[in-house]
């Protein structure tokens, strides 16, 4: 780490990108709360400098990491990160964080919720609300990965929250997809639902130990059976399925070996690359629909109309097909 970071507002491109370089961590901040901006002038700065940045990141992995709600995702991320920064791996979180509906607050912890690596000078958590978007992963997450790589790590954690479309979009910006499954009396999959065992590159059954040793067994054999009866995603890798425990850090050497396991073959075939193409023209068209919209709301004749188009929808005087040709035409657009 760098002994001091460039202070005050103004710090040009070449400082943040020779910060986030050396791993300071406080210009690292900076330049994903950068990233995170909503104003023009940051975005444009925040693209500058990923521009910058462009091809100094190592080929991190990339892992992204779900389950239900009482799986126990934080604490196997503070398990399974202590034990790879052990191991010589620089490791960083990044924690999807929800955002209210009603107030906009965060409504999750913070790095307390990982006491461990919070205080481990080869991690770094940062939380990212998400504001809104999509799936509970925020817009900004495949950028700050980007960051993360070129600041030297070599692990990026993506923690989801395991609601709504969150896993479909982060299975989409990671390499690997870790589904956490947990035993629950009378249903061995209690929580864990239907697609998200499509997107797994593994499951692992969490608290397996003590009086719950066999309940995990039980749901492991369970999942192994519903695995069976579904075409693997890659010809190159058929999804496995353990038990771990992250209070005894139990299972956390094999997890981890199948991880890399999973990287090799995909690597030797070509997948992994394919896989990281293809995910980024994803991001661009991604991208594309993010701005068409934005400069679509901001749009003078759109932005006057659509509160009373919204008004008169509400109230069933107006189908929303006919308003949307309305807000089209406002905008400058024929509507299909």
């Amino acid at each position: 780490m760098a002994s001091k970071s460039p202070k005050g507002p103004e710090l040009s491109i070449e400082d943040y990108a020779a910060g986030v370089k050396r791993g300071d961590r406080a210009v690292l901040a900076r330049a994903i709360t950068l990233i995170e901006s909503n104003k023009p002038e940051h975005q444009a700065r925040a693209q500058e400098l990923l521009q910058a940045l462009l091809g100094s990141g190592g080929e991190a992995r990339r892992i992204g990491i779900t389950g239900p709600p009482g799986v126990g995702k934080s604490t196997m991320i503070d398990s399974l990160g202590t034990h790879l920064t052990a191991q010589g791996h620089r490791v960083a979180v990044l924690a999807v964080d929800p955002t209210s509906a009603r107030t906009g607050g965060s409504i999750l912890g913070d790095k307390t919720r990982m006491p461990r690596l919070a205080q481990d000078d080869a991690a770094f958590i940062r939380p990212s609300p998400t504001s809104g978007t999509l799936g509970g992963v925020t817009k900004t997450t495949r950028e700050t990965m980007g960051l993360l790589e070129a600041a030297g790590f070599d692990v990026v954690l993506v923690e989801t929250v395991g609601v709504g479309q969150s896993e479909t979009a982060v299975a989409g910006m990671v390499d690997f997809f870790l589904v956490l499954a947990l035993a629950g009396a009378g249903d061995e999959l209690q929580g864990i639902k239907k697609g998200v065992i499509e997107l797994a590159d593994m499951i692992a059954v969490t608290k397996a130990d003590g009086d719950n040793v066999a309940r995990a067994e039980a749901a492991a054999a369970e999942c192994r059976a519903a695995l069976h009866i579904l075409a693997a995603a890659s010809p190159d890798w058929q999804p496995p399925v353990i038990t771990i425990s992250a209070k005894e850090n139990a299972g956390l050497d094999e997890l981890w070996g199948l991880i890399e396991a999973h990287r090799q073959a995909l690597s030797k075939s070509g997948e992994l690359a394919a896989k990281r193409r293809g995910q980024a023209v994803q991001w661009m068209h991604e991208m594309v629909r993010t701005r068409l919209e934005r400069a679509f709301r901001a749009h003078r004749g759109v932005a006057g109309l659509l509160p009373r188009l919204e008004a008169r929808v509400r109230a069933g005087e107006l189908t929303p097909s006919l308003a949307v040709a309305e807000l089209m035409k406002a905008f400058g657009l024929e509507s299909e």
